[in-house]
């Protein structure tokens, strides 16, 4: 499915051209604003992250008008607790951080774009990574051993895979002889290759279980020379998962949230250069996406702290 003009139609706004600026008839809401604050995770494993930001930065600015604050957290909680006090008017989070903002605050964030890959794909997967020279070769060899996740509020890292896991008969809790949290995709990568876990569980896209991955905390860090690739291996995976999405405030001005709706549909046409260097593929695109997009993440969250509160799990 091809981002279609139906998307910018909806935006209710009309875009200069080569800027993306967004032009409102009434600018009272600039005057009640004043700034645009945005919310971003860091990535200390992207060394790329710097130019990420300002990229949305600079765009976002040309579309409102308005100057833009970055707040970038180094944790998920961060991010989630920024945007449901109302710090910050958008931020970027994956469908767990959502799921977090969602049971705090309901209708008052919402998911509006995410990105679609040339293929059509608009998912990510959980991977389970082991050393190459363990003998583990499936899920089933790590029952009793140790196992690191990322984060707590982590989709991929956590609430997704574990899921899963139950799912194909296997209880996280019961299974694996101690598992705990490293704090973020590189840190768990890191305590792996330090021997802390037997296994991790990270994040993995830009492919399939098929055909393989292309993107990745430890495809990031081997790049950067931190670690080589060749010294892990994926041996069970969980997906797709819905990509990360821009969520906005919903008791903002009206007229800001079509802007930024607009402009960030528009995009990777009105400038590829700043789609490139936030670190998007050709071909890829946002497309439009709403609360039910993230319903199974939503419900899984729920779930799961349901069985936390009633002492089912730990």
């Amino acid at each position: 499915m091809r981002l279609t003009g139906a998307i910018l139609a909806m935006a209710g706004v009309a875009l200069a051209g080569c800027g993306g600026e967004a032009k409102v008839a009434d600018g009272d809401w600039r005057g009640q604003m004043k700034e645009v604050r945005m919310a971003v995770r860091g990535s200390e494993d992207d060394p790329m992250i710097t130019r990420r930001l300002n990229g949305y930065k600079t765009y976002i600015g040309r579309a409102t008008g308005l100057p833009v604050k970055l707040f970038e957290s180094s944790d998920y909680n961060g991010t989630i607790q920024a945007l449901s006090s109302g710090q910050v008017d958008i931020a970027t989070m994956a469908g767990g951080s959502y799921a977090n903002v969602d049971a705090q605050i309901g209708e008052l964030a919402a998911p509006i774009l995410t990105v679609r890959q040339a293929e059509g794909e608009t998912g990510y997967y959980s991977a389970l990574l082991v050393k190459a020279d363990s003998p583990y070769r499936s899920i089933q060899d790590l029952k009793g051993r140790t196992l690191g996740y990322v984060d707590f509020n982590s989709t991929s890292g956590y609430l997704f895979p574990r899921s899963v896991m139950r799912d194909q008969g296997i209880d996280p809790d019961a299974f694996f002889g101690k598992s705990s949290f490293a704090g973020g995709h590189t840190q768990a990568v890191m305590a792996l290759e330090n021997g802390q876990f037997d296994a991790t569980i990270i994040q993995a896209g830009g492919g399939d279980p098929e055909h393989g991955f292309t993107t990745g905390a430890h495809y990031t860090m081997a790049r950067r020379g931190l670690v080589d690739l060749e010294d892990f291996r994926i041996i069970w995976t969980a997906g797709p998962i819905p990509n990360t999405s821009v969520v906005l405030r919903t008791d903002r001005p009206q007229p800001f949230i079509d802007a930024v709706r607009g402009a960030m549909a528009a995009l990777p046409y009105d400038d590829p250069d700043t789609w490139r260097d936030i670190g998007q593929p050709d071909g890829a695109t946002f497309t439009a996406v709403t609360r039910d997009h993230y319903a199974k993440i939503i419900q899984l969250r729920a779930e799961d702290i349901a069985a936390r509160r009633n002492g089912a799990r730990p």
